[in-house]
């Protein structure tokens, strides 16, 4: 499995959650096959999230999809700064 992890800051989790719903079926399309979305404890103004793919060209594919479309255009409008996105692969799990 694969799993492209972002994190990144936020204006207020209920816009950016709405934001994060328009974009199902991108994700959909693009091959995500569960996500997990996280809030670190005390925190409330940044989310992780957790996005799992087939391969690891999809995931990348998606990366790329995020900061040309979406990131860099002005069409985030919860999103604070530059997110933080790295592609993993599970080597292990318990």
């Amino acid at each position: 499995m694969t799993t492209l992890h972002i994190e990144h800051a936020i204006t207020q989790y209920a816009a950016w959650k709405a934001a994060f719903d328009r974009f199902g079926p991108a994700r959909q399309r693009a091959g995500v096959r569960k996500h997990r979305i996280y809030q670190p404890v005390g925190d409330p103004g940044s989310v992780a999230i957790d996005l799992d793919f087939g391969s690891a060209e999809q995931a990348s594919a998606f990366l790329a999809f995020l900061r040309t479309q979406i990131w860099g255009t002005g069409n985030a409008p919860a999103l604070v700064g530059d997110p933080q996105a790295v592609i993993l692969e599970l080597v292990e799990e318990g």
